[in-house]
């Protein structure tokens, strides 16, 4: 570590190439930190937003009009406005008018944290896309298909399930993978809350520093890692549901 640390010293004073997080250690403590926060942030994003997505879907096509209704309306307020105005609405709309956690000794703090908030925005605002991506994948199998699995003893719960979800997934891959990239991305609004995920630490640093511009490759380059193992994880995802012959078209 401390051949690491002078490595980078030498680099500054050197070359001018100012990146403390390898040769201080409160800065580095911070960027890890920082960076965490954000992989936390979007596995639980991705998560919740996949489940948002399969229900969703399934909402669509039941055969309550109101189930309908409610998951169209759904699907129009979180397409329809920015997710950085949807990230304040929760904020400070809806957080300022739930009470208040009484610690004891008096104190108070807010019943959900600025990284809870981010996590359930995001987590609606990609769950409202997905949820279209799986209706078309759910639209794509076909009516013999299902018919097949209900002839076979299959509930419509049972056929969704064990026939058209699985088979809808496959088809849905390529257009949820780049939702979900895009979901990675969008988590440096939660800058905007105080979570202090990897852009809002690494900005804190370079207002400390003085380092913007190493900071920022620095970034860049962080984001381009965490992409490239999703895309990695979806390739692989997808290769494993790959289904031989399935929507292949015969020539």
């Amino acid at each position: 570590m401390e051949e690491f640390e002078a490595l980078f010293t030498w680099l500054h004073r050197e070359h001018g190439i100012n990146l403390t997080i390898g040769y201080d250690a409160y800065d580095r403590g911070r960027f890890v930190e920082g960076l965490w926060v954000t992989i936390k942030l979007s596995v639980l994003c991705i998560v919740f937003s996949l489940v948002i997505g399969v229900l969703g879907a399934a909402a669509q096509g039941a055969r309550s009009r109101l189930a309908r209704w409610l998951v169209g309306g759904y699907i129009a307020f979180f397409r329809n406005t920015p997710p950085l105005i949807q990230l304040y609405f929760f904020f400070f709309a809806l957080g300022s008018v739930l009470p208040p956690v009484v610690l004891d000794g008096g104190a108070t703090r807010p019943l959900v944290s600025n990284f809870g908030w981010a996590v359930m925005a995001l987590s609606f605002f990609a769950g409202a896309l997905n949820v279209e991506i799986f209706r078309s994948g759910v639209e794509a199998v076909s009516r013999t298909t299902v018919e097949a699995a209900e002839s076979l003893g299959y509930t419509r719960l049972q056929a969704y399930r064990h026939v058209v979800l699985p088979l809808a997934l496959r088809i849905s891959l390529p257009a949820l993978g780049t939702n979900l990239v895009n979901l990675v991305k969008t988590t440096t609004l939660a800058y905007a809350i105080a979570v202090p995920e990897l852009l809002y630490v690494c900005a804190q640093i370079w207002s400390d520093v003085l380092n913007v511009r190493t900071m920022m490759n620095v970034v860049l380059l962080s984001y381009v890692g965490i992409v490239a193992v999703l895309v990695w994880v979806l390739h692989r995802w997808e290769r494993m549901l790959h289904v031989p012959g399935f929507g292949e078209s015969s020539t």
